[in-house]
């Protein structure tokens, strides 16, 4: 089992400063892209221009965390040679801050949707599905977060467990905006901008369930990312292998 105390074990202070490090720069940009999914959805519902535009100015930024957080990664890889739990929070980190860039880079395709329908004005239908399932994936990506801050196996296990939730919503809405555009031709142009912001929201809830599998590999040793949800409850809650 690993928790916070395993990152303050070790004879080096500057090792153990390091694994500190990294782990607090990777929750900084978790919580910058927690805020840009919050930020994209809002921008789309309220019909917000600025704000939208403030989501897009922000990935830079994120894709530049990345890439320190990458090199830090590497940095601690070559250096310490970390082994057990050690390693495991470095290729945990490493693989995460890849699916929190790519939930950034959904966010800005959130962002791009809201601008083209503040053009087009008229409200289209879809809205309370973006909202719905904007607020479930918004939760996903918060706990995902919560879950690696406190090593939290049992609450990335529900975060993966919801991530079916997300995609059985994310269908019926895409069935029922398909049918209302061939039942109204003149509405196409912007329920499929609603379908696209859709998409992307699904996908972060995807790369939300990514993060929580890699907590549970982290806290209990266990790779979980293609064994299912049964036997991925059965590792979390069995125990796992731990160090």
């Amino acid at each position: 089992m690993i928790n916070k105390d395993s990152l303050t074990h070790h004879i080096s202070q500057q090792f153990n400063a390091e694994l500190e490090e990294v782990r607090s720069h990777f929750l900084a940009m978790g919580g910058l892209v927690e805020k840009q999914v919050n930020d994209a959805v809002t921008a789309l519902i309220e019909a917000d221009s600025g704000l939208a535009e403030q989501v897009r100015e922000v990935d830079d930024q994120i894709n530049q965390m990345e890439r320190n957080i990458d090199e830090e990664c590497v940095r601690i890889l070559a250096r310490r040679q970390p082994a057990a739990s050690d390693l495991r929070l470095i290729i945990s980190v490493s693989k995460s801050v890849i699916d929190l860039e790519r939930i950034g880079d959904e966010s800005t395709k959130i962002a791009k949707r809201a601008i083209l329908l503040c053009e087009e004005g008229e409200s289209p239908r879809g809205y309370v599905e973006i909202r719905h399932i904007g607020d479930q994936v918004r939760k996903m990506v918060q706990q995902a977060l919560d879950a690696f801050a406190r090593f939290d196996a049992e609450l990335a296990l529900s975060v993966a467990q919801f991530d079916k939730t997300v995609d059985r919503e994310y269908k019926t809405a895409l069935r029922e905006l398909v049918t209302y555009m061939m039942e109204d031709p003149r509405s196409i142009s912007r329920v499929l901008n609603v379908i696209w912001a859709l998409r992307s929201l699904e996908r972060i809830g995807d790369h939300a369930r990514n993060i929580a599998e890699l907590v549970i590999y982290l806290v209990r040793g266990t790779d979980v990312k293609h064994i299912g949800l049964t036997r991925m409850q059965e590792e979390v809650q069995g125990g796992g292998k731990g160090d």
